[in-house]
């Protein structure tokens, strides 16, 4: 049976901490279906409007070889996610690892045999510092 993973990011100024978390996701599943967040939503959620447009993030990351599939991600909502796209694996940076949120989403994933497998998080390099390098030369 075909094993469908799901993450999700902004992939603003795409760097190699975002190369590797597509790269380890797709050595864990079969089909790696990729949410890429909307300039509304990073706008909303994070007070910050990305840099590289929506359309040429989604472009972006549909042109990785490790992705299958690329979505718009347009909220937050997991469970709604997994209702249109019946993924099996859900990938997540380790720095979620352990909070209150997702120790909530494992349980609740877990009855519907959600399996979530935490990848370390790329510290030397990271969209907040590439836009702060900007911000200082600019």
């Amino acid at each position: 049976m075909k094993k469908i993973g799901y993450t999700t990011g902004v992939f603003d100024l795409f760097h190699i901490g975002h190369l590797n978390v597509l790269k380890r996701a797709k050595l864990e599943c079969d089909y790696l279906i990729v949410g890429v967040t909307s300039d509304e939503l990073c706008l909303k959620a994070k007070n910050k409007q990305p840099i590289i447009p929506f359309p040429e993030r989604m472009e972006i990351v549909e042109n990785i070889k490790f992705v299958d599939e690329v979505v718009p991600q347009v909220n937050y909502d997991k469970k709604e996610a997994w209702n249109n796209l019946k993924f099996d694996l859900m990938f997540v940076g380790d720095d979620w690892k352990g909070t209150e949120k997702w120790n909530s989403i494992e349980k609740e994933f877990a009855e519907f045999g959600v399996e979530i497998i935490y990848f370390p998080y790329t510290s030397h390099t990271s969209s907040t510092k590439l836009r702060e390098v900007l911000e200082k030369i600019t």
